[in-house]
């Protein structure tokens, strides 16, 4: 954590709730017996965290202790993977954690969420002497929390609108480095959870507050080899599922925000979404595939 930055009292209180939870015999000490490591897969829209618990230096000791050591690790997996929650990209300006600096989230928030997604079972190594556990929370779970407004605005209509086919889904391809608007070169275009959409003359096209409430995630990601695959349509059963067989198919003229997380499409495009109802339509209900290089899709992430 950066020198100076102070975390509101809410998350003061849950690591002390943590502490007190988890560690309420043995005492502080045993922070330490836990190492995580987290991963987060945009392609398969998940957050995953494995840890380990080191049973010896916790005092703990088999067959007798096995309980414990389960339940130890199972109680705390949740709550060990909330820093690394608090540093996941929202969009191009934001982390979670600012988010609740801002208190337009709650902690308490995200550690309810934690605790009621589904964790896998403990099991002890190999040579018995840790237990180890992994806990899987999926990406379309912190979208809800985070998209919480009742109605969903719209993107302006164009003065001249253009006929234009009814399309079933919008697949933006950006797989190659882009021109960052309002600087000099270049770069990969990077997920986050609300990436918006802007056309070449900087009008908003899409964010998440154009998404119907409950629809689900703003965006999916997906890999390249998904628009070559084998059938009719040259699409994976994946991109299907989510833009139709006959969507429109954009190439991105560049990326925007602090992060490279917002696209720029050409104008022309813009308007074959935005002219007609049905496919505005399409912004409402989250039906974007957005195609971004392999090695962006896949990467360990850092606790705060």
């Amino acid at each position: 954590m950066k020198k100076g930055h102070k975390l509101p009292l809410g998350i003061f209180g849950l690591f002390f709730f943590f502490l007190g939870a988890v560690f309420p015999a043995r005492g502080q000490d045993n922070q330490a017996r836990f190492d995580v490591s987290c991963t987060i897969d945009w392609f398969r829209g998940e957050l995953s965290a494995e840890a380990g618990f080191d049973l010896a230096g916790a005092g703990i000791t088999l067959p007798t202790g096995r309980f414990l050591a389960e339940e130890t690790l199972e109680e705390a997996l949740p709550r060990l993977l909330l820093p690394y929650l608090l540093s996941l990209r929202v969009d191009s300006n934001s982390i979670i954690r600012n988010l609740t600096d801002r208190l337009e989230i709650l902690p308490e928030d995200l550690d309810l969420l934690c605790q009621a997604e589904g964790k896998i079972t403990p099991s002890l190594s190999t040579d018995l002497k840790r237990m180890n556990g992994r806990f899987t929370l999926p990406l379309e779970k912190i979208s809800a929390l985070l998209a919480r407004h009742t109605r969903h605005s719209e993107p302006a209509r164009p003065l001249l609108p253009v006929q234009t086919a009814s399309y079933t889904g919008i697949i933006i391809i950006a797989t190659d480095d882009l021109p960052v608007h309002g600087l000099h070169g270049t770069a990969l275009p990077q997920p986050c959870l609300f990436p918006k959409i802007w056309d070449t003359d900087m009008n908003l096209i899409f964010d998440r507050n154009m998404l119907n409430p409950g629809a689900g995630p703003a965006a999916h990601y997906f890999r390249a080899r998904d628009i070559f695959a084998r059938g009719p349509s040259g699409l994976s059963a994946g991109i299907t599922a989510i833009a139709g067989n006959r969507p429109l198919r954009i190439i991105a003229r560049g990326v925007f925000g602090i992060k490279p997380t917002d696209l720029i499409i050409g104008g022309e495009d813009a308007l074959l979404i935005i002219s007609t109802e049905e496919n505005r339509r399409l912004l409402r209900e989250g039906r974007i595939a957005i195609i971004l290089d392999e090695s962006v899709l896949k990467h360990p992430i850092n606790g705060e």
